[in-house]
């Protein structure tokens, strides 16, 4: 009788214990729920509880602040100091409930894992001087290359087949639609391979194309479609958004919005992104949106790509509904700048290259390792929303691919130059008819 008194006026400490652990759990995840909240809804500083103490969250993207900002960035934009980094992160959540391997789509073949077989009779998919819209920076037969095997290989899946290409079908996809390729030069040179794969049946009274700009667009009447390109090299506002006056000593991005180049591509039906080339050419300048006196900091390439990459997949992670809007991510374009990767003891590059590489794997320094798991990581919790066009490992094997010395340039070459070829060879851009149109046939196959 006693112990049951004692009982009453003492609970045992088992339920005490249960009680205690249900506390800590509700405590924690309402906690949780509040970081979560402050992160997404109110301030630009967050703290996140599973970083270090010393990390400061920004959430990117406000549009309160971008007008706020003391001025638009372009090519005379100056920071008035520079700071060092501060360790700001870009805060914004992923698709997590989705999360998983990047691929296209789930299918028993990976069609980014192949080889390239010589094809004369199908390729090319359409002839240089049949395109009116050519870049003279990927016309290399006009500019004097002679060897035209680059335009015959085909890309062959190890266990299945390439959609083959049909430009009827591909227009019927387009139809009432817009299709908007975002991002640098390379994201250009496959704008231009899909409008030369796509114009031959659009009568030249019923097509057009406007003049070149930061948003340049090739209307089909018939269709009532468009395919267009945007200038972001970048994919954050910077500096270098002019599509012609972007070569500067200073590289300057707000690290922290995409709304500027955003209202432009916003009401696209199907979106190609890429970002990677000019990330690898040195520091780059953080010009904060909030930041008032124009103080930047300044950050390693990879690190300010990671920054850039977070406010982009902020906007598709909040505004983008897969039913509605298509996304693709192009992954980076390898560069072919020391053939020694390919061919040991040699000093040149791709100059005078052929042939593809027939080493099935093989990897050069023209792809960045740490750079694509940053991207795969993004991309990875945008899976849903996301669809990766892998380029990267079949680009790797086309050393012959690039336009090296037959393309023009747009400044006098020295007699030093013209003297040694390889000095300025383009062993970045891929000449047309060509590599590009084989990313454009992936874009097909998933659409």
């Amino acid at each position: 009788m006693q112990s049951w008194k004692w009982n009453r006026k003492k609970p045992p400490v088992f339920p005490l214990l249960v009680l205690i652990l249900l506390f800590f759990i509700a405590f924690s995840t309402l906690h949780s729920e509040h970081i979560i909240q402050r992160i997404h809804e109110n301030p630009d500083h967050v703290h996140n509880h599973q970083e270090v103490s010393s990390a400061t969250f920004v959430k990117p993207n406000l549009s309160g602040h971008l007008k706020q900002a003391a001025e638009v960035l372009d090519r005379f934009s100056r920071c008035n100091s520079t700071v060092e980094y501060n360790g700001r992160k870009v805060a914004w959540l992923g698709d997590s409930q989705h999360s998983g391997h990047w691929s296209a789509r789930p299918e028993s073949c990976d069609v980014f894992s192949g080889k390239w077989v010589f094809d004369n009779v199908s390729h090319p998919l359409y002839n240089e001087s049949d395109c009116p819209y050519m870049s003279d920076q990927l016309a290399c037969h006009k500019h004097g290359r002679s060897d035209l095997g680059y335009q015959y290989w085909r890309w062959q899946p190890h266990n299945c087949n390439l959609k083959r290409w049909n430009v009827k079908e591909m227009w019927e996809k387009l139809r009432g639609k817009r299709l908007m390729f975002v991002g640098d030069s390379l994201n250009r040179g496959q704008w231009i391979s899909m409008v030369c794969l796509l114009q031959s049946v659009i009568p030249a009274d019923k097509r057009s194309m406007s003049p070149n700009a930061h948003l340049t667009i090739f209307r089909a009447e018939e269709y009532n479609a468009t395919v267009e390109f945007l200038w972001a090299p970048l994919l954050v506002e910077s500096n270098s958004d002019d599509p012609v006056n972007h070569r500067l000593d200073e590289r300057i991005i707000r690290p922290d919005t995409v709304l500027r180049h955003a209202s432009l591509w916003e009401n696209a039906d199907i979106l190609v992104f890429n970002t990677y080339l000019w990330w690898r050419q040195g520091p780059v300048k953080l010009l904060w949106t909030a930041e008032e006196n124009g103080a930047c900091e300044e950050l390693d390439g990879h690190g300010a790509m990671e920054l850039a990459m977070g406010a982009w997949a902020d906007w598709v992670s909040s505004k983008v509904d897969p039913l509605m809007k298509r996304v693709f991510f192009v992954t980076m374009s390898p560069t072919h700048l020391w053939s020694r990767e390919w061919k040991p003891g040699s000093k040149g590059n791709c100059y005078g290259e052929k042939d593809p590489i027939d080493l099935e794997g093989y990897w050069g320094s023209g792809s960045d390792l740490p750079t694509m798991s940053t991207v795969e990581k993004i991309l990875r919790h945008l899976n849903s929303k996301v669809s990766v066009i892998n380029i990267t490992q079949l680009s790797e094997y086309r050393k012959d691919g690039h336009p090296s010395i037959f393309r023009k340039f747009w400044e006098p070459l020295r007699p030093e130059q013209l003297s040694n070829p390889p000095s300025y060879s383009d062993c970045i851009h891929w000449c047309l008819p060509g590599v590009p149109d084989v990313w454009n046939e992936l874009l097909f196959h998933f659409l």
